[in-house]
């Protein structure tokens, strides 16, 4: 009979959980935003951030038509990444049969989106005064933040992937003629692993 409480116990628990949680991230989205997150480190790498000036605590502007290469090139790969998300998020939800836009789903987006949004920038600022490192560095610390802001709507895997990021942000402020690289392994490596775990995990 004591069994039996306990097991009641615990499905009573997995169901309020489910309820109060977004479970429908989809392992894909991070598999797809860790390859464009490559793709572009590999275009700014190669045709606008070339001179290691820019990776240091010293202020190096960049010419006006970098500049706006180097956001056009961010704007795109972040309109990318959310259509992606977009995407495998409605389709894990059609999947299991849930509703892709709840008010989980939204009080998820909420908590990301505030520290993302300021974050995103006090980065451009650092961009347009100069401070190439520093801007890919807070990048990766603010993302982190913003994960685990959102992560108690969501899954506990989420937190995770926010702290590993906040700690390649603080690096990369250690070792600021790195930071580009270590924006790298953040957002194209560690988002590939993180959706390869989830998809194997959850088979999302």
């Amino acid at each position: 009979m004591e069994t039996k409480y306990k097991e009641d116990l615990r499905e009573i628990r997995d169901i309020m959980n489910r309820s109060s949680r977004f479970i429908s991230l989809s392992g894909l989205s991070g598999i797809s935003a860790g390859i464009l997150g490559l793709a572009g480190a590999y275009l700014g790498w190669k045709y606008i951030l070339t001179d290691p000036k820019y990776f240091s605590f010293e202020p190096y502007l960049l010419p006006d038509s970098l500049l706006t290469n180097l956001l056009i090139l961010a704007a795109a790969m972040l309109l990318l990444a959310i259509g992606t998300t977009l995407m495998f998020t409605q389709l894990a939800t059609r999947k299991k049969q849930q509703k892709a836009w709840d008010q989980q789903a939204k009080r998820l987006l909420v908590n990301l989106f505030i520290p993302l949004v300021c974050g995103g920038l006090l980065c451009a600022i650092l961009l347009f005064k100069g401070f190439v490192g520093m801007a890919l560095a807070l990048c990766l610390v603010f993302y982190g933040l913003a994960l685990i802001n959102a992560s108690k709507y969501t899954l506990n895997e989420v937190r995770v992937l926010g702290l590993v990021q906040i700690v390649l942000g603080l690096v990369a402020f250690l070792f600021i003629e790195y930071a580009l690289l270590l924006w790298t392994v953040g957002f194209g490596g560690v988002h590939i692993v993180y959706g390869s775990i989830m998809n194997l995990k959850y088979k999302s």
